[in-house]
Protein backbone atom coordinates (compact mmCIF):
# COMPACT_ATOMS: atom_id res chain seq x y z
CA UNK A 1 0.00 0.00 0.00
CA UNK A 2 3.02 1.98 0.55
CA UNK A 3 4.34 1.38 -3.11
CA UNK A 4 5.46 4.58 -5.25
CA UNK A 5 3.67 2.22 -8.75
CA UNK A 6 0.31 0.88 -7.48
CA UNK A 7 0.02 -2.90 -8.82
CA UNK A 8 -3.28 -3.60 -10.60
CA UNK A 9 -4.92 -6.78 -8.71
CA UNK A 10 -8.03 -8.50 -8.88
CA UNK A 11 -8.82 -8.47 -5.43
CA UNK A 12 -10.16 -5.50 -3.02
CA UNK A 13 -7.09 -2.98 -2.49
CA UNK A 14 -6.11 0.11 -0.34
CA UNK A 15 -3.83 2.69 -0.83
CA UNK A 16 -2.21 5.17 2.32
CA UNK A 17 -2.13 8.66 1.29
CA UNK A 18 -2.06 12.04 2.48
CA UNK A 19 -5.07 14.90 2.69
CA UNK A 20 -2.74 17.15 1.18
CA UNK A 21 -1.69 15.07 -1.84
CA UNK A 22 -4.55 12.45 -2.36
CA UNK A 23 -5.69 11.57 -5.51
CA UNK A 24 -6.90 8.32 -7.51
CA UNK A 25 -5.12 5.88 -7.82
CA UNK A 26 -7.38 2.94 -8.99
CA UNK A 27 -7.95 1.36 -5.44
CA UNK A 28 -11.06 0.59 -3.66
CA UNK A 29 -10.18 2.39 -0.12
CA UNK A 30 -7.67 5.14 0.36
CA UNK A 31 -6.11 5.43 4.02
CA UNK A 32 -5.42 9.28 5.36
CA UNK A 33 -1.89 8.97 6.97
CA UNK A 34 -2.35 12.26 8.19
CA UNK A 35 -5.18 11.69 10.58
CA UNK A 36 -4.45 12.16 13.91
CA UNK A 37 -2.93 15.67 13.19
CA UNK A 38 -6.02 16.98 11.91
CA UNK A 39 -8.79 14.80 13.88
CA UNK A 40 -9.20 16.99 16.96
CA UNK A 41 -8.89 19.93 15.25
CA UNK A 42 -12.29 20.95 14.06
CA UNK A 43 -11.43 23.51 11.04
CA UNK A 44 -8.35 21.54 10.02
CA UNK A 45 -10.62 18.21 10.19
CA UNK A 46 -13.56 19.52 7.72
CA UNK A 47 -10.32 20.62 5.23
CA UNK A 48 -8.71 17.71 5.04
CA UNK A 49 -12.05 15.44 4.67
CA UNK A 50 -13.16 18.02 1.86
CA UNK A 51 -10.09 18.06 0.01
CA UNK A 52 -9.95 14.33 0.12
CA UNK A 53 -13.02 13.56 -0.83
CA UNK A 54 -13.12 16.09 -3.37
CA UNK A 55 -9.94 14.58 -5.29
CA UNK A 56 -10.86 10.78 -4.58
CA UNK A 57 -13.37 8.94 -6.32
CA UNK A 58 -17.14 9.03 -5.11
CA UNK A 59 -17.31 5.63 -5.14
CA UNK A 60 -14.04 4.39 -2.89
CA UNK A 61 -13.64 4.32 0.81
CA UNK A 62 -12.07 6.89 2.98
CA UNK A 63 -10.58 5.69 6.03
CA UNK A 64 -8.87 7.21 9.14
CA UNK A 65 -6.83 4.79 11.53
CA UNK A 66 -5.78 5.65 14.95
CA UNK A 67 -8.49 8.36 15.60
CA UNK A 68 -12.27 6.35 15.98
CA UNK A 69 -13.94 6.29 19.44
CA UNK A 70 -17.52 5.76 20.74
CA UNK A 71 -17.55 9.70 21.24
CA UNK A 72 -16.39 10.97 17.56
CA UNK A 73 -17.52 8.19 15.41
CA UNK A 74 -20.47 9.34 14.52
CA UNK A 75 -19.31 12.67 13.83
CA UNK A 76 -16.95 11.06 11.11
CA UNK A 77 -18.99 8.88 9.44
CA UNK A 78 -21.19 12.25 9.14
CA UNK A 79 -17.97 13.90 7.81
CA UNK A 80 -17.90 10.88 5.25
CA UNK A 81 -15.05 8.61 6.73
CA UNK A 82 -16.39 4.81 5.62
CA UNK A 83 -13.84 3.16 7.57
CA UNK A 84 -11.89 3.39 11.11
CA UNK A 85 -9.97 1.31 13.74
CA UNK A 86 -10.56 0.13 17.08
CA UNK A 87 -6.57 0.68 18.07
CA UNK A 88 -6.70 4.05 19.70
CA UNK A 89 -9.53 2.43 21.95
CA UNK A 90 -7.70 -0.07 22.64
CA UNK A 91 -4.70 1.59 23.27
CA UNK A 92 -6.79 4.29 25.77
CA UNK A 93 -7.94 0.98 27.32
CA UNK A 94 -4.14 -0.15 28.19
CA UNK A 95 -3.79 3.36 29.51
CA UNK A 96 -6.73 3.42 31.82
CA UNK A 97 -9.36 5.39 29.95
CA UNK A 98 -12.79 4.38 30.36
CA UNK A 99 -14.74 5.24 26.99
CA UNK A 100 -17.88 5.57 26.60
CA UNK A 101 -20.61 7.48 23.97
CA UNK A 102 -20.67 10.76 25.22
CA UNK A 103 -17.69 10.85 28.05
CA UNK A 104 -13.92 9.46 28.89
CA UNK A 105 -13.39 8.31 32.44
CA UNK A 106 -10.16 7.63 34.15
CA UNK A 107 -10.84 4.11 35.27
CA UNK A 108 -9.69 4.71 39.28
CA UNK A 109 -12.78 7.32 39.22
CA UNK A 110 -15.45 5.10 38.54
CA UNK A 111 -16.68 3.31 41.56
CA UNK A 112 -19.24 1.34 39.01
CA UNK A 113 -19.06 0.05 35.70
CA UNK A 114 -21.95 2.29 33.48
CA UNK A 115 -22.06 -0.49 30.74
CA UNK A 116 -23.61 -4.60 30.44
CA UNK A 117 -20.97 -5.61 27.99
CA UNK A 118 -19.13 -8.75 28.73
CA UNK A 119 -16.21 -7.32 29.51
CA UNK A 120 -17.81 -5.33 32.07
CA UNK A 121 -19.79 -8.31 33.32
CA UNK A 122 -17.93 -8.78 36.41
CA UNK A 123 -17.11 -6.57 39.78
CA UNK A 124 -15.41 -3.39 39.70
CA UNK A 125 -12.79 -4.37 41.54
CA UNK A 126 -11.89 -7.37 39.43
CA UNK A 127 -12.23 -4.86 36.13
CA UNK A 128 -8.31 -4.10 35.32
CA UNK A 129 -6.72 -2.11 32.05
CA UNK A 130 -6.94 -5.68 29.61
CA UNK A 131 -10.29 -5.34 30.18
CA UNK A 132 -10.62 -1.74 30.10
CA UNK A 133 -9.42 -2.23 26.16
CA UNK A 134 -12.21 -4.85 25.42
CA UNK A 135 -14.67 -2.35 26.93
CA UNK A 136 -13.44 0.51 24.48
CA UNK A 137 -13.55 -2.01 22.04
CA UNK A 138 -17.04 -3.04 22.61
CA UNK A 139 -18.43 0.08 23.01
CA UNK A 140 -17.09 1.73 19.64
CA UNK A 141 -18.93 -1.15 18.00
CA UNK A 142 -22.27 -0.52 19.57
CA UNK A 143 -22.01 3.13 18.33
CA UNK A 144 -20.89 1.90 15.04
CA UNK A 145 -24.08 -0.25 14.76
CA UNK A 146 -26.37 2.96 16.44
CA UNK A 147 -24.42 4.86 13.43
CA UNK A 148 -25.54 2.45 10.28
CA UNK A 149 -28.83 1.93 11.94
CA UNK A 150 -29.19 5.85 11.59
CA UNK A 151 -27.83 6.01 8.34
CA UNK A 152 -29.85 3.06 7.12
CA UNK A 153 -33.11 5.16 8.46
CA UNK A 154 -32.09 8.78 7.38
CA UNK A 155 -31.13 10.09 11.12
CA UNK A 156 -27.85 10.46 11.37
CA UNK A 157 -28.25 14.12 11.23
CA UNK A 158 -30.62 14.49 14.12
CA UNK A 159 -28.55 12.38 16.20
CA UNK A 160 -25.36 14.40 15.42
CA UNK A 161 -27.24 17.51 16.46
CA UNK A 162 -27.22 15.69 19.98
CA UNK A 163 -24.27 13.70 20.23
CA UNK A 164 -21.39 16.76 19.28
CA UNK A 165 -22.28 18.56 22.23
CA UNK A 166 -20.40 16.08 24.16
CA UNK A 167 -17.06 17.75 23.32
CA UNK A 168 -15.70 21.27 21.89
CA UNK A 169 -13.82 20.10 19.04
CA UNK A 170 -17.26 17.90 17.69
CA UNK A 171 -19.25 20.98 18.35
CA UNK A 172 -16.42 23.09 15.96
CA UNK A 173 -16.09 20.44 13.50
CA UNK A 174 -19.98 19.67 13.14
CA UNK A 175 -20.48 23.98 12.66
CA UNK A 176 -17.80 23.90 10.34
CA UNK A 177 -19.52 21.24 7.70
CA UNK A 178 -22.64 23.06 8.02
CA UNK A 179 -20.66 25.78 6.34
CA UNK A 180 -19.94 23.69 3.39
CA UNK A 181 -22.75 24.10 1.56
CA UNK A 182 -21.56 22.39 -1.57
CA UNK A 183 -20.41 19.54 -0.45
CA UNK A 184 -22.65 18.78 1.75
CA UNK A 185 -25.59 20.00 -0.29
CA UNK A 186 -24.46 18.09 -3.27
CA UNK A 187 -24.48 14.74 -0.98
CA UNK A 188 -27.95 15.29 0.68
CA UNK A 189 -30.69 13.64 -0.91
CA UNK A 190 -33.81 15.75 -2.10
CA UNK A 191 -36.14 13.58 0.06
CA UNK A 192 -35.97 10.80 2.97
CA UNK A 193 -38.31 8.56 4.55
CA UNK A 194 -37.21 9.95 7.90
CA UNK A 195 -39.09 12.63 9.38
CA UNK A 196 -36.66 16.06 10.32
CA UNK A 197 -36.48 16.68 14.01
CA UNK A 198 -36.51 20.66 14.88
CA UNK A 199 -34.93 20.26 18.38
CA UNK A 200 -31.87 22.74 18.20
CA UNK A 201 -30.81 25.78 17.03
CA UNK A 202 -28.35 23.82 14.33
CA UNK A 203 -31.69 22.59 12.59
CA UNK A 204 -31.95 25.79 10.82
CA UNK A 205 -28.41 24.57 8.78
CA UNK A 206 -30.15 21.47 7.78
CA UNK A 207 -29.67 21.59 3.59
CA UNK A 208 -32.71 20.03 3.66
CA UNK A 209 -34.12 23.17 5.27
CA UNK A 210 -31.83 25.50 3.36
CA UNK A 211 -32.78 24.08 -0.05
CA UNK A 212 -36.00 24.53 0.39
CA UNK A 213 -36.00 27.91 2.01
CA UNK A 214 -33.70 28.54 -1.50
CA UNK A 215 -35.71 27.22 -3.67
CA UNK A 216 -39.39 28.72 -2.65
CA UNK A 217 -37.88 31.94 -2.78
CA UNK A 218 -35.55 31.50 -6.10
CA UNK A 219 -37.67 29.31 -8.10
CA UNK A 220 -41.44 29.45 -7.08
CA UNK A 221 -43.45 32.49 -8.21
CA UNK A 222 -47.17 33.02 -7.10
CA UNK A 223 -49.49 32.22 -9.74
CA UNK A 224 -52.35 33.54 -8.35
CA UNK A 225 -52.00 37.01 -8.70
CA UNK A 226 -55.73 38.20 -8.53
CA UNK A 227 -55.70 36.93 -4.84
CA UNK A 228 -54.56 38.68 -1.64
CA UNK A 229 -51.50 36.57 0.44
CA UNK A 230 -52.89 34.65 3.63
CA UNK A 231 -50.22 34.63 5.92
CA UNK A 232 -51.73 31.59 8.21
CA UNK A 233 -49.29 29.99 11.14
CA UNK A 234 -48.39 26.32 11.09
CA UNK A 235 -49.58 23.68 12.21
CA UNK A 236 -48.70 20.11 14.03
CA UNK A 237 -50.42 17.96 11.81
CA UNK A 238 -48.86 17.78 7.76
CA UNK A 239 -49.94 18.25 5.43
CA UNK A 240 -51.66 21.55 6.93
CA UNK A 241 -54.72 21.27 5.49
CA UNK A 242 -55.42 18.33 6.96
CA UNK A 243 -55.31 19.96 10.45
CA UNK A 244 -58.34 21.49 12.18
CA UNK A 245 -56.92 24.66 12.53
CA UNK A 246 -56.23 24.95 8.55
CA UNK A 247 -59.69 23.83 8.07
CA UNK A 248 -60.99 26.18 10.12
CA UNK A 249 -58.60 28.98 7.79
CA UNK A 250 -60.37 27.76 4.76
CA UNK A 251 -63.83 27.73 5.54
CA UNK A 252 -63.17 31.58 6.34
CA UNK A 253 -60.68 32.38 3.34
CA UNK A 254 -62.82 29.93 0.89
CA UNK A 255 -60.35 30.50 -2.22
CA UNK A 256 -60.03 33.88 -1.94
CA UNK A 257 -56.97 34.66 -1.16
CA UNK A 258 -53.40 32.46 -1.86
CA UNK A 259 -52.53 30.53 1.96
CA UNK A 260 -48.89 31.12 2.47
CA UNK A 261 -47.99 29.29 6.07
CA UNK A 262 -45.40 30.28 8.50
CA UNK A 263 -42.92 28.08 10.35
CA UNK A 264 -40.24 27.10 12.31
CA UNK A 265 -37.56 25.79 10.86
CA UNK A 266 -39.32 25.71 7.42
CA UNK A 267 -39.86 29.36 6.68
CA UNK A 268 -42.57 30.10 4.30
CA UNK A 269 -44.54 27.28 2.83
CA UNK A 270 -47.08 28.20 -0.48
CA UNK A 271 -50.27 25.71 -0.19
CA UNK A 272 -49.33 24.76 -3.36
CA UNK A 273 -46.09 23.03 -1.71
CA UNK A 274 -47.25 21.56 1.50
CA UNK A 275 -46.48 18.20 0.78
CA UNK A 276 -43.34 19.01 -0.82
CA UNK A 277 -40.48 17.42 1.44
CA UNK A 278 -39.82 18.50 3.81
CA UNK A 279 -42.83 20.75 4.25
CA UNK A 280 -44.95 17.71 5.51
CA UNK A 281 -41.86 15.35 6.96
CA UNK A 282 -40.78 17.42 10.08
CA UNK A 283 -41.72 18.38 13.78
CA UNK A 284 -40.79 21.01 15.71
CA UNK A 285 -40.72 21.74 19.69
CA UNK A 286 -43.48 23.56 20.30
CA UNK A 287 -43.30 26.28 23.41
CA UNK A 288 -44.50 29.18 22.08
CA UNK A 289 -41.07 31.26 22.43
CA UNK A 290 -38.98 31.98 19.42
CA UNK A 291 -35.82 32.25 19.66
CA UNK A 292 -34.23 35.15 17.94
CA UNK A 293 -32.39 33.14 15.21
CA UNK A 294 -35.74 31.23 13.95
CA UNK A 295 -37.18 34.54 14.09
CA UNK A 296 -34.62 36.46 11.80
CA UNK A 297 -34.49 33.23 9.54
CA UNK A 298 -37.87 33.35 8.95
CA UNK A 299 -38.18 36.73 8.47
CA UNK A 300 -35.54 36.56 5.86
CA UNK A 301 -37.07 33.51 4.28
CA UNK A 302 -40.67 36.10 4.05
CA UNK A 303 -39.00 39.00 2.91
CA UNK A 304 -37.04 36.89 0.04
CA UNK A 305 -40.70 35.65 -1.18
CA UNK A 306 -42.34 38.90 -0.60
CA UNK A 307 -39.52 40.19 -3.35
CA UNK A 308 -40.06 38.06 -5.77
CA UNK A 309 -43.97 37.52 -5.36
CA UNK A 310 -45.84 40.77 -6.37
CA UNK A 311 -49.35 40.84 -4.19
CA UNK A 312 -51.48 43.59 -3.90
CA UNK A 313 -52.65 43.16 -0.28
CA UNK A 314 -50.73 40.81 2.71
CA UNK A 315 -53.53 39.65 5.21
CA UNK A 316 -51.52 38.46 7.86
CA UNK A 317 -53.77 36.60 10.39
CA UNK A 318 -51.21 35.41 12.79
CA UNK A 319 -50.90 35.51 16.96
CA UNK A 320 -48.75 37.72 18.79
CA UNK A 321 -46.00 35.35 19.83
CA UNK A 322 -43.16 35.47 16.93
CA UNK A 323 -45.30 35.32 14.20
CA UNK A 324 -46.87 39.13 14.62
CA UNK A 325 -42.54 40.23 15.11
CA UNK A 326 -41.72 38.51 12.08
CA UNK A 327 -44.52 40.05 9.70
CA UNK A 328 -43.91 43.55 11.55
CA UNK A 329 -39.89 43.22 11.07
CA UNK A 330 -40.62 42.36 6.90
CA UNK A 331 -43.18 44.91 6.31
CA UNK A 332 -40.55 48.14 7.58
CA UNK A 333 -38.32 46.70 5.19
CA UNK A 334 -37.94 49.34 2.49
CA UNK A 335 -37.52 46.89 -0.08
CA UNK A 336 -41.40 45.41 1.11
CA UNK A 337 -43.60 48.05 -0.36
CA UNK A 338 -47.33 46.48 -0.13
CA UNK A 339 -48.42 46.93 3.99
CA UNK A 340 -49.70 44.31 6.10
CA UNK A 341 -53.35 44.11 7.35
CA UNK A 342 -53.85 41.81 10.58
CA UNK A 343 -57.11 39.93 11.75
CA UNK A 344 -56.17 37.65 14.39
CA UNK A 345 -57.50 38.76 17.36
CA UNK A 346 -55.91 36.72 20.80
CA UNK A 347 -56.23 33.41 19.04
CA UNK A 348 -56.07 32.77 15.08
CA UNK A 349 -58.96 30.04 15.40
CA UNK A 350 -61.33 32.17 17.67
CA UNK A 351 -64.52 33.01 16.27
CA UNK A 352 -63.93 37.08 16.69
CA UNK A 353 -60.50 36.25 14.35
CA UNK A 354 -62.06 33.97 11.67
CA UNK A 355 -64.83 36.95 11.50
CA UNK A 356 -62.32 39.58 10.87
CA UNK A 357 -60.42 37.09 8.08
CA UNK A 358 -63.38 36.40 6.40
CA UNK A 359 -64.59 40.15 6.40
CA UNK A 360 -60.60 41.04 4.89
CA UNK A 361 -61.29 38.87 2.46
CA UNK A 362 -64.86 40.54 1.23
CA UNK A 363 -65.43 41.22 -2.29
CA UNK A 364 -61.87 39.58 -3.63
CA UNK A 365 -62.63 36.96 -6.15
CA UNK A 366 -62.22 33.14 -5.79
CA UNK A 367 -60.31 30.88 -7.96
CA UNK A 368 -61.42 28.02 -9.25
CA UNK A 369 -60.57 23.96 -8.72
CA UNK A 370 -58.99 23.74 -11.73
CA UNK A 371 -56.51 26.77 -11.20
CA UNK A 372 -55.55 25.73 -8.01
CA UNK A 373 -54.72 22.18 -9.50
CA UNK A 374 -52.81 23.29 -12.13
CA UNK A 375 -51.11 25.82 -10.04
CA UNK A 376 -50.01 23.39 -7.98
CA UNK A 377 -47.87 21.00 -10.72
CA UNK A 378 -46.77 23.70 -12.05
CA UNK A 379 -45.06 25.06 -8.52
CA UNK A 380 -43.80 22.00 -7.70
CA UNK A 381 -42.27 21.42 -11.70
CA UNK A 382 -40.85 24.88 -10.59
CA UNK A 383 -39.34 23.67 -7.26
CA UNK A 384 -37.84 20.38 -8.65
CA UNK A 385 -36.66 21.61 -11.93
CA UNK A 386 -35.87 25.38 -11.76
CA UNK A 387 -37.23 28.50 -12.57
CA UNK A 388 -39.99 29.04 -15.20
CA UNK A 389 -40.02 25.12 -15.03
CA UNK A 390 -43.47 24.80 -14.48
CA UNK A 391 -44.73 27.06 -17.11
CA UNK A 392 -42.25 25.92 -19.41
CA UNK A 393 -43.91 21.90 -19.00
CA UNK A 394 -47.44 22.95 -18.43
CA UNK A 395 -48.40 26.16 -19.33
CA UNK A 396 -48.92 29.53 -18.34
CA UNK A 397 -52.77 29.76 -17.91
CA UNK A 398 -54.83 27.85 -15.28
CA UNK A 399 -57.82 30.83 -15.22
CA UNK A 400 -59.90 28.76 -17.69
CA UNK A 401 -60.21 31.93 -19.73
CA UNK A 402 -59.07 32.30 -23.83
CA UNK A 403 -57.30 29.16 -25.56
CA UNK A 404 -55.52 27.81 -22.43
CA UNK A 405 -52.58 28.40 -23.39
CA UNK A 406 -49.84 30.39 -21.47
CA UNK A 407 -48.40 33.92 -22.78
CA UNK A 408 -46.04 32.34 -24.63
CA UNK A 409 -48.00 29.78 -26.32
CA UNK A 410 -47.05 26.30 -24.36
CA UNK A 411 -49.97 24.07 -24.53
CA UNK A 412 -52.36 24.09 -21.46
CA UNK A 413 -52.78 20.85 -19.38
CA UNK A 414 -55.60 18.32 -17.79
CA UNK A 415 -55.48 17.43 -14.40
CA UNK A 416 -58.00 14.58 -12.74
CA UNK A 417 -57.85 12.56 -9.47
CA UNK A 418 -58.18 13.92 -5.99
CA UNK A 419 -55.63 16.48 -4.52
CA UNK A 420 -52.79 15.74 -3.59
CA UNK A 421 -52.76 12.43 -6.05
CA UNK A 422 -53.29 14.48 -8.74
CA UNK A 423 -52.48 13.09 -12.81
CA UNK A 424 -51.82 14.95 -15.17
CA UNK A 425 -52.61 14.94 -19.03
CA UNK A 426 -51.76 16.82 -22.13
CA UNK A 427 -54.24 19.09 -24.10
CA UNK A 428 -54.82 16.70 -26.82
CA UNK A 429 -57.45 14.28 -26.43
CA UNK A 430 -56.75 12.40 -29.04
CA UNK A 431 -53.47 11.71 -27.89
CA UNK A 432 -54.35 9.02 -25.18
CA UNK A 433 -55.56 5.82 -25.61
CA UNK A 434 -59.51 4.96 -25.09
CA UNK A 435 -61.34 6.49 -22.42
CA UNK A 436 -58.22 8.59 -21.42
CA UNK A 437 -58.35 12.74 -21.42
CA UNK A 438 -55.12 12.35 -23.20
CA UNK A 439 -51.69 11.68 -23.02
CA UNK A 440 -50.69 11.39 -19.68
CA UNK A 441 -47.68 13.47 -18.62
CA UNK A 442 -46.99 12.74 -14.72
CA UNK A 443 -48.20 11.98 -11.46
CA UNK A 444 -48.11 13.83 -8.14
CA UNK A 445 -46.50 12.05 -5.66
CA UNK A 446 -48.30 12.54 -2.54
CA UNK A 447 -45.79 11.32 0.37
CA UNK A 448 -42.69 13.41 -1.23
CA UNK A 449 -44.61 16.31 -2.79
CA UNK A 450 -42.98 15.90 -6.21
CA UNK A 451 -43.70 14.76 -9.75
CA UNK A 452 -43.60 10.96 -11.83
CA UNK A 453 -42.97 11.66 -15.37
CA UNK A 454 -44.04 9.44 -17.81
CA UNK A 455 -42.54 8.87 -21.24
CA UNK A 456 -44.51 11.46 -22.94
CA UNK A 457 -43.96 13.46 -19.83
CA UNK A 458 -40.15 13.25 -20.25
CA UNK A 459 -40.17 13.87 -24.19
CA UNK A 460 -42.27 17.29 -23.15
CA UNK A 461 -39.58 18.35 -20.89
CA UNK A 462 -36.57 17.42 -22.60
CA UNK A 463 -37.92 19.34 -26.06
CA UNK A 464 -38.93 22.22 -23.29
CA UNK A 465 -36.80 25.26 -22.51
CA UNK A 466 -36.80 23.92 -18.51
CA UNK A 467 -33.36 22.96 -16.94
CA UNK A 468 -33.20 19.66 -17.95
CA UNK A 469 -31.34 16.70 -15.34
CA UNK A 470 -30.53 14.47 -18.23
CA UNK A 471 -28.40 11.13 -17.44
CA UNK A 472 -26.55 10.28 -21.07
CA UNK A 473 -26.19 6.04 -21.31
CA UNK A 474 -24.02 4.03 -22.94
CA UNK A 475 -25.55 1.73 -26.23
CA UNK A 476 -27.88 -0.47 -23.86
CA UNK A 477 -31.68 -1.03 -22.88
CA UNK A 478 -31.64 -0.83 -19.05
CA UNK A 479 -34.78 -2.70 -17.42
CA UNK A 480 -35.35 -1.86 -13.53
CA UNK A 481 -32.00 0.35 -13.27
CA UNK A 482 -28.88 2.21 -14.90
CA UNK A 483 -26.04 1.28 -13.20
CA UNK A 484 -22.64 3.50 -12.78
CA UNK A 485 -20.54 1.68 -15.36
CA UNK A 486 -23.42 2.06 -18.34
CA UNK A 487 -23.59 6.19 -17.62
CA UNK A 488 -21.72 8.23 -20.48
CA UNK A 489 -22.55 11.41 -18.43
CA UNK A 490 -24.68 13.17 -15.85
CA UNK A 491 -25.78 16.86 -15.13
CA UNK A 492 -24.03 18.31 -12.58
CA UNK A 493 -27.55 19.20 -10.86
CA UNK A 494 -28.43 15.92 -10.08
CA UNK A 495 -29.34 14.89 -7.19
CA UNK A 496 -30.07 11.53 -5.46
CA UNK A 497 -34.20 11.68 -5.33
CA UNK A 498 -34.70 13.81 -8.75
CA UNK A 499 -36.92 12.97 -11.71
CA UNK A 500 -34.25 12.04 -14.37
CA UNK A 501 -34.57 11.94 -18.57
CA UNK A 502 -32.18 8.94 -19.16
CA UNK A 503 -31.05 8.61 -23.08
CA UNK A 504 -28.92 6.54 -25.25
CA UNK A 505 -28.31 5.36 -28.34
CA UNK A 506 -30.34 2.26 -27.81
CA UNK A 507 -32.89 3.72 -25.40
CA UNK A 508 -35.18 6.36 -24.23
CA UNK A 509 -36.15 6.59 -20.14
CA UNK A 510 -37.52 8.01 -17.25
CA UNK A 511 -36.34 7.53 -13.83
CA UNK A 512 -35.34 8.51 -10.61
CA UNK A 513 -31.50 9.44 -9.30
CA UNK A 514 -29.94 7.18 -7.05
CA UNK A 515 -26.72 9.43 -7.15
CA UNK A 516 -26.06 13.04 -7.69
CA UNK A 517 -24.52 13.45 -10.76
CA UNK A 518 -20.99 13.97 -10.06
CA UNK A 519 -21.14 10.57 -8.47
CA UNK A 520 -22.61 8.79 -11.46
CA UNK A 521 -20.15 10.01 -13.63
CA UNK A 522 -17.01 9.44 -11.00
CA UNK A 523 -18.24 5.68 -10.11
CA UNK A 524 -17.49 2.21 -11.80
CA UNK A 525 -19.91 0.43 -9.30
CA UNK A 526 -23.36 0.84 -7.95
CA UNK A 527 -26.59 1.81 -8.87
CA UNK A 528 -26.60 5.45 -10.74
CA UNK A 529 -30.50 5.72 -11.08
CA UNK A 530 -33.98 3.77 -10.94
CA UNK A 531 -35.82 3.04 -14.40
CA UNK A 532 -39.55 3.83 -14.67
CA UNK A 533 -40.16 3.73 -17.64
CA UNK A 534 -38.64 2.76 -20.91
CA UNK A 535 -38.90 2.56 -25.08
CA UNK A 536 -36.51 1.26 -27.17
CA UNK A 537 -34.87 2.93 -30.18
Amino acid sequence: SFAVDHPDVDFPAAAVVDSESARDIGVDAYLLSDATGFVGHGEAFRDAVVRAKSALPADTALGLAGVATPRNVALLAYAGVDLVDASLARTKGTQGMYLTSDAEHFLEDLDELPCACPACAQSRESFGRADCAEHNENALRAELRRVRERIRSGRLRDYIEGQTRHEQWLTAAFREFDDQWSYLEERTPLMRDAEVTAASAETLDRVEIQRFADRVTSRYRNRFSDQPLVLVPCSATKPYSDSQSHRQFHDAIQWRGHTVSMTSPIGVVPQELETTYPAQHYDAVVTGDWSEDEIAFVAEVLRRYLTRNDYSRVIAHVPEDGYREICERVERDPAIDVSFEYTCVDHPTGDESLGELNAALQGEPAYSKREREHNTVRAIADYLLGDGAGDELFGGDASGSGDGRGADGAADIRTTGRYPKLQVWGDDPDAGREGEPGEQLATMVPQYGTLSFTLAGARRWLASDAPTKRDEIDAFVPHGSVLAPGVVDADDEIRVGDEVVIEGPKAFAVGRAEMSGPEMVDSTRGVASEVRHVDER
